[in-house]
């Protein structure tokens, strides 16, 4: 008897257990959480210059650190709790990102108090519906768009920081707020209902 045939994935998670977990139950998919929508948020700018795969493998980390990514709690972290973040060795210890993430946790609060919820914010960028790419290889699958421009300006006006065109492009598709599997991926099947 056959082993079963693998799903067919995007190239980018490779066959490291850690990423096809990723790419097979989270990314793409849209997600409407607002303690997850902050924590993506977080992970996407601690990011900025390194590898996804670097934030993934300290994200256990990042939980612990971050008390479960509350942002009423991040929001109110002083001095104490910045230094011993900086300290801290499961996460990326660059003090310009950990200050952006207590600014960003007091600018997501903000948000939520005028919107009703960040989801509520975020999701009417693209009409309450995912933009889905239809790229059929990776190499057509863009860095930064319009949309994620115009959601980083806005965020910027707002106090959010590392939030730059490609970071948001990253939050978007993390999100689901972007579908770009590629065409050929299993996900891209489930996610859009195509055949």
């Amino acid at each position: 008897m056959a082993a079963p045939e693998a799903p067919t994935r995007c190239p980018w998670c490779g066959s490291d257990p850690l990423y096809v977990g990723y790419h097979d139950r989270e990314w793409g998919k849209p997600e409407h959480d607002d303690r997850k929508l902050f924590e993506l948020l977080l992970l996407e700018g601690a990011q900025a210059g390194l590898s996804w795969y670097t934030i993934l493998k300290r994200r256990e980390g990042y939980r612990a650190a971050y008390d479960g990514f509350d942002p009423a709690l991040v929001a109110a972290y002083g001095p104490d709790k910045l230094a011993a973040l900086a300290a801290d060795a499961r996460i990326v210890r660059n003090r310009a990102k950990i200050a952006a993430s207590v600014a960003n946790a007091k600018a997501f609060v903000a948000v939520r108090e005028a919107f009703g919820s960040f989801d509520a914010y975020l999701w009417r960028f693209v009409d309450g519906r995912p933009v889905v790419g239809n790229w059929s290889a990776i190499g057509q699958v863009p860095a930064t768009t319009p949309l994620a421009a115009s959601l980083s300006r806005d965020l910027k006006a707002r106090g959010f920081g590392f939030v730059g065109p490609t970071i948001v492009y990253a939050f978007l598709q993390a999100t689901g707020l972007v579908n770009d599997h590629l065409t050929g991926c299993f996900r891209f099947r489930e996610l859009t209902g195509a055949a």
